[in-house]
């Protein structure tokens, strides 16, 4: 195991608000390979796949994962590997969904009819090892006064659209005036009717869900649909299911979206006990994801013909409205692609 020394073990439980626990995140391999009890001989690896992309975890999430067992599922979405840095395959690129050519103007990504995302800002509270978007040129997105005021004025002059995507980064790692500024903003054109976050906060900082966030979106004219990520039911603790309660009981549709991982959630078990813990927090699983071909995360891929295999049989074993569908958004397409589940299984390829 790694060897202690006078780093200092910290609980959730110890930092009561969210900006704290937004704050108090292990960022270095060698912190987190001593407080998980992990073996030594996994250090070194991690250390360099991190200079490219770096460690953050939330303690919130930390917690919920097993010391010492180096297949935790929770674990492997957040611990660098060896693979990171070795030659990609063909088809993986720094950009895998093209949206670096739909960036219309700082602070917009605009692909598809109707809806527009707005990158909100640059950070998130955990990085995940599969982010698509761990390339992304966020300096380049990171919006003055007079490009906030443009990128919502390029809103405003395309009555199309109906629909705002919060997006980030985490939009939920702003801070409630910035955040409540931007929300009432959208609400005053006169055209946008629905306004969607997607988040992470939910899963990793469940204490992000205060009274004053649910009141705000609550208020608003908007439809507010929120659409948080969690890929496995162990992430889903006492405190995240009561924070999802919380949106619920405001009446704020709350959907999910996860990614299918190799190792991580790959096998029948993981999705039906997913989308059970899911629906008992009243959220809908909405979106299973094939993984995105991005520069250092081809280590996640799962086969499509596995993935449709696992779709098939997830079908048999839960209600409809329980099984997501499963996507892959391909750059250039008017919306991302559903695959399709065949009649009967198909073989490996």
């Amino acid at each position: 195991m790694i060897p202690q020394n006078d780093i200092i073990m910290h609980s959730s439980k110890q930092t009561s608000t969210w900006q704290q626990q937004l704050a108090d995140v292990v960022t270095s391999a060698e912190q987190l390979a001593q407080e998980l009890e992990l073996p030594a001989a996994y250090l070194q690896a991690a250390q360099q796949a991190s200079q490219d992309f770096a460690i953050r975890v939330p303690r919130a999430f930390l917690e919920r994962i097993t010391k010492g067992d180096v297949n935790d599922p929770l674990l492997r979405q957040i611990w660098p590997l060896a693979q990171e840095n070795s030659p990609p395959p063909a088809g993986f690129v720094l950009d895998p969904l093209g949206e670096i050519s739909s960036n219309k103007t700082p602070g917009i990504i605009h692909k598809y009819h109707g809806r527009v995302l707005l990158i909100t800002n640059g950070s998130c509270a955990v990085h995940c090892r599969y982010c698509f978007r761990r390339h992304f040129p966020y300096g380049d997105n990171a919006l003055s006064s007079q490009q906030w005021l443009e990128a919502l004025d390029y809103i405003k002059q395309r009555p199309e659209i109906n629909e705002v995507i919060l997006s980030g980064g985490d939009p939920l790692t702003n801070n409630d005036k910035r955040l409540f500024g931007l929300i009432k903003a959208i609400g005053e054109i006169p055209h946008i009717t629905r306004l969607r976050i997607h988040t992470r906060l939910p899963i990793v900082i469940p204490a992000r869900i205060t009274d004053e966030l649910v009141d705000n979106l609550t208020q608003s004219r908007l439809k507010i649909v929120v659409v948080v990520h969690s890929n496995h039911a162990n992430e889903i603790d006492s405190e995240v299911a009561a924070c999802l309660k919380k949106l619920y009981r405001a009446g704020i549709h709350v959907l999910n979206q996860a990614v299918l991982l190799k190792d991580i959630n790959d096998d029948l078990t993981s999705q039906v006990n997913l989308s059970e813990a899911l629906f008992d927090c009243h959220v809908l699983p909405y979106y299973l994801h094939l993984l995105d071909p991005v520069v250092g995360a081809h280590h996640f891929e799962v086969k499509q013909s596995d993935a449709q295999n696992l779709m098939l049989a997830l079908q048999g074993h839960l209600p409809g409205f329980l099984v997501p569908k499963l996507v892959r958004e391909v750059d250039g397409r008017p919306s991302k692609t559903t695959i399709d589940t065949p009649i009967t299984p198909i073989s490996s390829l």
